[in-house]
């Protein structure tokens, strides 16, 4: 592994984990919010990073690294307990508690979209010839500027896939309990418990999400970039 890869491991790394603990942390607010106080026992209505590591070591440490040193995509997980008797009590509150983790995601890339704007404006920043997934704006200059662009470039990418992905309404992502939100609070209720009941299957939901996720992330991506970039009509 030469320097270079390292260093851009060490931007993905930083990245990743802090998406993954503002989305978690989000599902925990809101839940605590709304009177599920599991997560908040837990530690993780917090953007510390520690109670969700200890929660899930595999998915935040051990298989984001082992992705990376294999294929150079960094990929893994986390997770917020709740009570699935206040889930059923409350659907719609779950509900809201689904779309916080997506929603934390989106609103890190709009701020990445902001601060890579804010760049190019001061002069640190460029629109780059080509883009890609850690390369959506360029610095003017090296040192600082250059590790500053990928790591904005990551952040932007990341979350917006990030988002949209736990989006699809499969379980055991989010978007399958955001489905809640259209259905009156009974019917809401009744898909709680299916969801539940589901639970065992998660496995099978998540093949079946990355597959359609395969073949949407070409589109998404070059939709991405035409909002990072309305007047640029290049594609990823």
């Amino acid at each position: 592994m030469t320097s270079d890869v390292f260093a851009l491991g060490l931007l993905w790394y930083v990245v990743f984990l802090l998406s993954t603990t503002c989305h978690e942390a989000a599902h925990a607010l809101v839940a605590k919010l709304g009177g599920d106080l599991s997560a908040f026992h837990g530690g993780q209505v917090s953007l510390d990073p520690i109670p969700h590591i200890r929660r899930e070591p595999f998915g935040m440490i051990l298989f984001p690294i082992l992705t990376y040193a294999t294929s150079g995509w960094m990929m893994g997980w986390a997770s917020a307990p709740y009570d699935p008797e206040w889930a059923s009590r409350h659907p719609h509150r779950s509900a809201w508690m689904s779309l916080a983790g997506p929603a934390a995601n989106f609103s890190l890339a709009i701020l990445a979209a902001i601060l890579i704007h804010t760049g190019i404006a001061a002069g640190v920043f460029s629109q780059p010839d080509t883009a890609r997934f850690n390369h959506m704006v360029q610095a003017t200059g090296a040192g600082a500027a250059a590790g500053a662009a990928t790591f904005l470039s990551l952040l932007f990418s990341l979350n917006v896939l990030l988002g949209i992905f736990n989006l699809l309404p499969l379980p055991p992502l989010d978007g399958f309990g955001v489905v809640g939100l259209f259905m009156s609070e009974e019917r809401a209720r009744r898909f709680e418990g299916m969801a539940r009941s589901l639970r065992s299957y998660s496995f099978v939901g998540l093949l079946i999400a990355w597959q359609v996720f395969g073949q949407l992330y070409d589109p998404l991506f070059d939709f991405s970039l035409r909002a990072l970039y309305p007047l640029t009509s290049y594609s990823g």
